[in-house]
């Protein structure tokens, strides 16, 4: 699914215009970038959490070369589903 996907279901269930539509999922997207660049948790009830975690230096190796290398630090998101969509996705009861 895209983003534009997205907005055609707005479009259609709402009843928005589709500029409306694509305003509101623009609007949506922008809060949770900018509030998960600020490293801030994003919950959504029924649906899941949105975490940036940090990740330490480490030790790997080069894959063609056999050399190591340090893995510098870095920030990840990880999203962990809730129980009531996993459920969902595996059509069983809570």
């Amino acid at each position: 699914m895209t983003k534009a996907d997205i907005v055609e279901r707005i479009h259609q269930k709402i009843g928005l215009s589709k500029k409306e539509s694509a305003e509101m999922v623009e609007q949506v997207f922008g809060i949770m970038k900018s509030t998960l660049e600020a490293g801030e948790k994003i919950k959504i009830a029924g649906f899941g959490n949105f975490v940036v975690k940090q990740k330490a230096d480490r030790r790997g190796r080069n894959p063609q070369t056999g050399d190591a290398i340090t893995i510098s630090a870095r920030r990840i998101l990880t999203f962990k589903p809730s129980q009531v969509l996993k459920c969902g996705i595996n059509d069983e009861e809570e």
